[in-house]
């Protein structure tokens, strides 16, 4: 599931686009009007004549706001000693705070904090100042709403917290903080995420370590929440559906190698069959998904570390080159193949894909060629189009599966081998 931007950002920008509506007259707004062009003298000397500062444009946005927007600390700090609202919000639930948390600007922050807003102020979705700024990425703003006393474990609407924002956008300085005072790692979305798992689908390597030492489970699965249980979230009834998908499994699918090998290293288990295929298996269809638009596209990950290089590293740290999936495990996902994986080694499965270069890397470490599935489907078979069902969808062409072929004969393969 996607933390989405949400409320704060959508609102201010109807707010700043938004064409006049029934405008007031000249003179009411003119202090807004003056901040909004960024005539901070203007504002200065309607100020000493005695304007009023709190009077609102028609969509709401006060000179307060404008000053903020546009990052004007003088302005700001002469309108809320001249008693401009600190806690107004415009026509979209859009207070003076938020903008400067979206901005992440410490100073103005500290300023409408020490002027009296509110530290958990909201706006529409319910995502608080701090939400937006742990996404933002300020690590002064954060700290500053904490001191004001900000709920570090705060949902909005979605139960996103601020934890998972700054984890999802990899400000490792903000999940520190965050975790100092209280925030909780453990915190989980109805599909099953946590800070972890969006650091890791991400590929926030320095985040993945600031939570696993907070403790942060690295043996997790994702669990899904779908209805039809007693367990009640924001007013519905959810049952819990294992994926079995571990932080590792999720940093293979999504390209991160080099975190993927930091896992390890901590302690994942390279063989883990959880989700009904480990890592080593699962590189097949990373490094070549399926042509069919039900599929997804080879990930970018992050990183230096090749798909192969990795796969050598994989087996360097235990993972068994040979390791036959358990009977009943599932097809691969979004395959246009039909094969029946139980019994099915990471070889096998990349046969089924015609990805000579794995199955060369695979050869060099160790794998058996001639390995078949439990219902004796052999590697032959499957890189010869056993169970294709769309050869235009095949994540292997014809040149590449004929390549794939001819590897399997040159190796021994029988060609007279026959299957259940």
């Amino acid at each position: 599931m996607d933390l989405t931007r949400i409320a704060g950002g959508a609102a201010l920008l109807l707010t700043l686009t938004a064409g006049p509506v029934d405008a007031a007259p000249a003179d009411d707004a003119a202090v807004a009007d003056a901040a909004e062009r960024g005539d901070a003298a203007l504002v200065r000397t309607l100020v000493d004549a005695g304007a009023d500062v709190n009077s609102p444009q028609v969509d709401g946005m006060t000179a307060l706001h404008w000053a903020v927007f546009s990052d004007d600390l003088a302005t700001a700090r002469l309108l809320v000693a001249s008693g401009a609202n600190v806690g107004t919000t415009n026509r979209y639930g859009v207070s003076p705070l938020s903008i400067a948390a979206t901005n992440g600007n410490t100073d103005t922050v500290t300023l409408l904090l020490e002027g009296g807003a509110d530290a958990n102020t909201t706006v529409r979705g319910g995502e608080t100042v701090l939400m937006t700024a742990a996404r933002t990425g300020s690590l002064g703003a954060v700290r500053a709403l904490l001191a004001h006393g900000a709920d570090p474990n705060a949902v909005e609407d979605r139960d996103q917290t601020a934890l998972m924002w700054a984890a999802a956008e990899g400000h490792a300085s903000v999940v520190h903080a965050l975790l100092e005072v209280g925030a909780d790692p453990q915190a989980k979305l109805t599909s099953g995420f946590t800070p972890l798992f969006f650091a890791v689908r991400e590929g926030h390597i320095d985040v993945v370590h600031t939570l696993l030492e907070a403790g942060a489970d690295l043996d997790a699965v994702l669990q899904r929440e779908e209805p039809g249980s007693d367990t009640v979230v924001n007013n519905a009834s959810y049952r819990p559906v294992d994926d079995g998908i571990s932080p590792l499994l999720m940093a293979v699918r999504n390209g991160h190698f080099e975190l993927a090998v930091a896992l390890i290293k901590a302690g994942s288990n390279p063989n883990d069959l959880r989700s009904g295929f480990a890592p080593l298996h699962t590189m097949s269809w990373v490094r070549k998904p399926d042509e069919s638009d039900r599929g997804d596209p080879a990930p970018i990950g992050s990183g230096t570390l090749t798909s192969l290089d990795f796969v050598r590293e994989l087996v360097a740290l235990g993972a068994d080159v040979n390791l036959r999936l358990e009977e009943g495990a599932p097809r691969q996902p979004n395959s246009a193949s039909r094969i029946n994986s139980g019994g099915a080694t990471p070889f096998l499965l990349a046969a089924d894909r015609a990805d000579a270069p794995l199955l060369q890397v695979l050869l060099d470490l160790g794998a058996d060629p001639q390995s078949p599935s439990f219902d004796l489907t052999t590697p032959l078979m499957a890189a010869a189009g056993l169970g294709t069902s769309a050869p235009e969808e095949e994540a292997g062409t014809e040149p590449e599966a004929l390549i794939a072929t001819q590897m399997l004969l040159d190796l021994g393969a029988d060609i007279n081998a026959v299957n259940a």
